[in-house]
């Protein structure tokens, strides 16, 4: 049924994605999807990369260690954004498309009442594409 599976992830957060990581190795062994592997970059220097063509490398390496996992083939695109956070949800929607990814699989947090304030970005991502959206939530104690 799918048969590309797109990963927004964070590489200075993976303890906090591990959960959806595990979804995704899941459904790419069960559907032989490709998985590419999103992050979204500053220009200017982070805490995880000092450029945007190191964040690329190390994106693409934390890939490789995936596709050990999971066995599936797999991709990284880095995407560069003067501001990461503000730009999130529409560099996500975008890459989307760009890659033709159709499942995109991203952690999220319990609903909140700030949520009606700011949105949380699986809600955004899932009404503004035509691809499937699989938000996967912490568990809980």
């Amino acid at each position: 049924m799918f048969k590309k599976i797109m990963v927004p992830v964070d590489l200075a957060h993976l303890d906090v994605i591990e959960p959806s990581l595990q979804v995704v190795a899941d459904q790419a062994r069960h559907y032989g999807a490709e998985v590419c592997y999103v992050g979204v970059t500053a220009t200017t220097p982070g805490s995880v990369a000092r450029t945007p063509e190191e964040y690329q490398q190390k994106l693409e390496a934390f890939a490789e260690e995936r596709a050990k996992v999971h066995g599936q083939r797999v991709s990284a695109r880095a995407i560069t954004s003067p501001d990461p956070i503000a730009d999130l949800d529409d560099v996500l929607i975008k890459a989307i498309d760009e890659v033709g990814a159709d499942l995109v699989i991203m952690p999220t947090h319990p609903p909140k009442h700030l949520d009606v304030v700011i949105p949380a970005h699986g809600g955004k991502v899932a009404c503004h594409t035509s691809a499937s959206v699989f938000l996967v939530r912490p568990q809980q104690d």
